[in-house]
Formats: C-alpha cells, sequence, structure tokens
C-alpha cells in the first residue's frame, strides 16, 4: 500500500506540475485594401478610358484551380448557391457556399482594374485556388447597337451581359486591357447587368471591363449604378471606407 501511495502522489505531482500552453496569439488585422475603397455616391462614371470601376464582388469560393476551358466552364456553371446567374445583391448580403458564410461587398477601385488578391488579402481570405463573382450595372440613356464587352483577367474569366455568356478567357495569364473582346452587343436603355466569373489558380489576381463603340472607342456615356434590381444596392450614409 505504501508503494501504491508513493506513485500515485508521484504521479499527482508530475500532472500538476506540467506546464500550461498559452493559447495562440489572434492573427494581426490587416488593414484597407490599398486600391480599393467604398462607394460614397449613388453613381459612377466609367473612367476616363471607360473602365467599369464599380463593382459587387462575392468574398472568394474555394475551387480546384485548373485553368483549362472545360475546367474553367465546369466549375463556374456549378450552382454554388441559389439563383448565382440571377441575383442582383446589395452591399453586405451572404449566401451560404458548402460550410461557409460569404458576403458580398460594393466596392469602387481607384485604378482602372479590380485588384482581387488586394480585396480577398484585405479580408484574411484565400488568394489562391478560388472563385472570385463579381456583378455591375450599367446605365444607357438610350439602345446602343454594335457595341462590344472588352475584358482582361488573371487568371481565366467567363462573362454575361443580360443573363447572356458573352465571352470567356482561359489558361494562366495577366490581366491585359481588351485581352478579350466579344462580338457586337446591344446595350438596352437603361440598366444592363454584367456579371463575371474569375477562376484563380494562384498568385495575383484582378479584372477589368469597359464597353467599345462601333469604332472601337472606349464608351465613356454610362452611369454605373448598382440597384438594377430596383433598390439601392449600398447605403452610402455614415458607414467607413473599407
Amino acid at each position: 500500500m505504501v508503494r501504491i501511495s508513493i506513485v500515485l502522489v508521484g504521479s499527482a505531482c508530475l500532472f500538476f506540475s506540467a506546464p500550461q500552453q498559452a493559447p495562440p496569439a489572434p492573427a494581426p488585422a490587416r488593414g484597407p485594401a490599398p486600391s480599393l475603397v467604398r462607394p460614397m455616391t449613388p453613381t459612377k462614371a466609367p473612367d476616363a478610358a471607360g473602365f467599369l470601376q464599380r463593382w459587387l464582388v462575392l468574398e472568394p469560393i474555394r475551387v480546384v484551380g485548373q485553368l483549362t476551358d472545360s475546367a474553367v466552364q465546369a466549375v463556374v456553371k456549378k450552382e454554388y448557391f441559389s439563383n448565382q446567374f440571377t441575383v442582383i445583391p446589395r452591399d453586405g448580403d451572404r449566401v451560404t457556399v458548402g460550410d461557409e458564410s460569404l458576403g458580398w461587398h460594393a466596392i469602387d477601385t481607384v485604378n482602372y482594374n479590380v485588384n482581387l488578391y488586394h480585396f480577398a488579402y484585405a479580408l484574411s481570405k484565400p488568394t489562391s485556388n478560388v472563385l472570385f463573382w463579381a456583378v455591375t450595372s450599367v446605365e444607357a440613356s438610350s439602345d446602343m447597337s454594335g457595341v462590344r464587352l472588352a475584358i482582361g483577367s488573371n487568371a481565366a474569366s467567363v462573362w454575361w451581359l443580360n443573363g447572356q455568356e458573352v465571352i470567356g478567357l482561359y489558361n494562366d495569364r495577366q490581366a491585359v486591357i481588351d485581352d478579350g473582346v466579344s462580338k457586337r452587343l446591344t446595350l438596352k436603355k437603361g440598366p444592363n447587368v454584367i456579371r463575371a466569373a474569375i477562376v484563380n489558380a494562384g498568385g495575383a489576381t484582378d479584372f477589368c471591363a469597359r464597353f467599345l463603340d462601333r469604332d472601337d472607342t472606349p464608351i465613356k456615356g454610362l452611369v454605373v449604378r448598382l440597384n438594377a434590381g430596383g433598390k439601392d444596392a449600398v447605403d452610402t450614409g455614415s458607414r467607413e471606407p473599407r
């Protein structure tokens, strides 16, 4: 009995004297995306070169980052959330993809391109092997026929205008201005919804878009308004820019 008591006491001493590990320190806060700001006006015109600078972007969805034509088409045509090809989101709306809740963010880019790496990194979201959805709406004062959607993306991307798929870029690539140009299209009077899906395998990721007229001159006489669904998509009141 004495031996047993000694062993138990010794074991207890060993147990209670073991050092306790401190909980891991929280990840340091990341600053705002350096090239993106929160919209502060109801509308925004394209920049001097016709680029669309106001978008609603969904936090990235984790995917297999394969960039061939067939792989990209399979990734973007998979249903991740309800009405993904028709939804006109509002800033702050959320969708559930698998076990993740992802938010839509209204953003203005200070450059001609939208830097998705800045966007995701600032939110502590993944930047590699991901799919981004982006939506915007441009208002035309009258029907405009013979126009073309000109885009660039890093890496692959597929684009829709008013629900119709109009152009795609595939394989690993840099975002080059007017890298892809659609066939001749018609912008109808009133709102026209542009929807894009961008797939990135790794590294930098961004996109740019503008419309060209019949003479391939950038169209500037459009108005970007994120309320094609009939209500403002972003509150331009008291919230601070991201």
